[in-house]
């Protein structure tokens, strides 16, 4: 393959030279220092990789401090970044919302609260993905605590903080039933502390022997969803679990032979929310004699019972390291609630184009914001300037710890690099985020090479046919992490660390995938139960 290479100090020091000599004097273009040379080299080779040949690969590496280029390849085109958006994303939200910043829920009444409330009680949402049915029971307890029985009216469930728009622009119909694409809404509940908003986790088990009916359960525990069983309990777990499009009917298949979870986004997940508070406050004895409706809370309307979500800066660590998209979605309508008064996806859209911008990234399109759109686009060149402006920034240090670790085996620190450049250099120094789709994987974020030197890189494939290149990804963050400017470095990646996979582990060292998808076409913290 002809690799379309551009060596920015070259240019530079031919800029410089023809500076000094004055517009008459011929260019003199200047050798890179004998490391970068190295280094372009050892690039050059990992990126001539047949799996290129008919895909696009766009790679720039900076010294973060100097902004200096060591390496660019189609560094300026644009490429469809997946999940490298969410750097985009989550760092406007630190720096519009704060790292203080935190969701609310609250239960309101138009009434005198009492052992009877006259009229409608309402729960309102502004978008925290982090609320848990236990949580939605824990408000209800506030309700009966507060000496309520009877609502004569409805339970009014509030979702205005946020439009009506549930998916986003572009996103694939079959992606719709699955929990990483889950629809966005103001009132949403999360079934673990994953925090997939929108979602519930539905678990098949063996039932009382072969063939027998096997036992399907979802959590939370909930009527909102509809399971239709017909999985029988087999020799082998080969199970599908489909939820019908437009309702929350599930429909489970297959044979089981040991436990299987699936996690499947609900339909309308404002009500779903309002059905798990309903339920909460049947629990404690507080009876609703209205319907649940949608609606809009009485202007000065009393709080009866209050939640505040964890802190953006310890939300960034779910969000992050396990890639959650519907976190960057609420985070991308919470911005443009904040700063425009709309809770859209074009205001919030508008708030991170506007500070990507400031921050160095000149050419962009962004469609949603977690890089589910295969509209998103990005350049490599942009995404280091952003890399490296960040740096400055004073929630930099809480955003950077929140980012993957290469190579670190607790799921909450490595995050989707966990089993990635295990036993290398790159272990525990790289800090990136990953990006998968179909055809698409990238890798950016921070290495410090072996002189100590911070450097920033971003590396983005698109249109490849055969398995994503991840080991060339890591291949080129093991080299950066061995950089040096004084002396040549022999290039030794470790092979197991190339492909991805922890020393001692197969590349699918838990519980099989769901036969829905392939895992290759997501980040691996989507491909639950794997869990990466």
């Amino acid at each position: 393959m002809r690799l379309s290479r551009r060596i920015t100090i070259m240019l530079a020091g031919a800029v410089l030279a023809t500076g000094i000599a004055g517009s008459g004097a011929p260019a003199v273009a200047r050798d890179p220092a004998p490391g970068v040379a190295d280094l372009t080299r050892d690039l050059d080779q990992i990126l001539a990789d047949s799996r290129l040949a008919p895909a696009r690969a766009g790679v720039a590496v900076r010294a973060a401090a100097t902004g200096e280029d060591l390496y660019s390849l189609d560094a300026d085109k644009l490429f469809a970044p997946a999940s490298n958006t969410k750097l985009l994303t989550s760092a406007a939200a630190l720096d519009t919302l704060g790292t203080d910043f935190r969701f609310t829920t609250d239960v309101l009444a138009a009434a005198n609260v009492g052992r009877t409330v006259a009229g409608d009680l309402t729960l309102r949402g502004t978008g925290d993905p982090t609320m848990l049915a236990a949580d939605y029971d824990a408000l209800a307890a506030k309700v009966a605590a507060a000496g309520v029985k009877v609502v004569t009216g409805r339970l009014v469930a509030d979702d205005t903080w946020f439009d009506d728009v549930r998916l986003g622009t572009d996103w694939t119909w079959d992606d719709e039933p699955y929990y990483y694409a889950g629809q966005i809404s103001a009132l949403t509940a999360a079934p673990d502390t994953d925090y997939d908003a929108g979602s519930v986790i539905v678990s098949v088990a063996p039932g009382d022997g072969p063939g027998k009916a096997a036992k399907v359960s979802t959590t939370p525990a909930t009527d909102y969803v509809k399971i239709v069983n017909r999985a029988v309990t087999g020799d082998e777990t080969d199970v599908l679990v489909e939820r019908q499009h437009g309702t929350n009917t599930v429909v489970v298949s297959g044979t089981v032979s040991e436990p299987y979870d699936e996690w499947v986004a609900v339909w309308d997940p404002t009500l779903y929310a309002a059905t798990l508070f309903r339920e909460g406050l049947t629990r404690h004895g507080v009876k609703v004699l209205g319907p649940t409706v949608r609606g809009t809370a009485p202007a000065k309307a009393a709080t009866v019972a209050s939640r505040r979500s964890m802190p953006l800066g310890d939300l960034l660590v779910p969000f992050l390291k396990l890639s959650n998209n519907m976190h960057a979605e609420i985070l991308t309508k919470t911005m443009g609630r904040k700063v425009s008064g709309t809770g859209t996806w074009a205001a919030g859209l508008a708030v991170t184009t506007a500070f990507a911008q400031t921050n160095g990234v000149k050419t962009l399109r962004l469609r949603d914001g977690s890089g589910l759109s295969r509209v998103d686009a990005l350049t490599p060149a942009g995404i280091t300037a952003l890399l490296a402006a960040v740096r400055g920034k004073p929630w930099f240090p809480t955003w950077y710890a929140a980012l993957p670790i290469a190579g670190e085996a607790e799921r909450m620190v490595g995050g989707t690099l966990r089993s990635r450049m295990g036993g290398t250099v790159a272990a525990g120094n790289v800090h990136a985020k990953t990006g998968s789709l179909t055809g698409v994987t990238a890798l950016s974020g921070y290495v410090t090479s072996a002189d100590g030197e911070p450097l920033v890189f971003s590396i983005i494939s698109n249109g490849y046919l055969s398995g994503p290149p991840r080991d060339l990804e890591d291949r080129i963050a093991v080299r950066l992490a061995q950089f040096s400017r004084k002396a040549p470095v022999d290039e030794t990646v470790d092979e197991t660390a190339a492909r991805g996979v922890a020393p001692g582990s197969s590349p699918r060292d838990a519980a099989p995938t769901s036969p829905q998808r392939s895992a290759d076409d997501l980040e691996c913290s989507w491909l639950k139960p794997v869990r990466c």
